[in-house]
């Protein structure tokens, strides 16, 4: 933690490498969620050399310069291309993994309520809406 008087690390720009713009490639050619080892198989099927771990950090990187959407499912995280560079939420089905992003304006006047309620400021949040499609509820139906 650092000392109130003490200002906080600045954070240098990543540099734009072969590998960042090849992960940022493949992701951006992915449909839905996609987890770093699939990426990763995916690179190297098509010729690429990258290792798992510089795919690892690339994905971390682009999650955290809002680049890619990253969320938790089963203990493991998936990433996906950000389409808007506006705060959003998520509705994903279990089944197939179609992703819809979602405005969820009294979830974040209830964050920041809560937060505040509770002697908190800048707080931040995710949240991710579990389900089943449309599509995957019919075809359960018919089956």
């Amino acid at each position: 933690m650092n000392a109130p008087d003490r200002p906080a690390a600045v954070q240098k720009p990543k540099r734009n490498t072969w590998q960042r713009e090849a992960v940022r490639g493949a992701l951006d050619g992915t449909e839905g969620f996609v987890s770093a080892q699939a990426l990763h198989a995916h690179l190297r099927e098509g010729g690429s050399t990258i290792g798992l771990a510089t795919v690892y950090r690339a994905l971390a990187d682009l999650a955290t310069e809002g680049d890619a959407d990253s969320l938790q499912q089963d203990g493991e995280s998936l990433y996906r291309a950000c389409t808007t560079d506006k705060h959003h939420h998520h509705l994903i089905c279990r089944n197939c993994g179609r992703t819809v992003e979602i405005q969820a304006d009294p979830v974040e006047r209830w964050a920041q309520q809560v937060a505040a309620e509770h002697g908190f400021t800048n707080a931040s949040h995710v949240v991710d809406i579990f389900g089943e499609c449309a599509e995957c509820t019919a075809a359960r139906a018919e089956a």
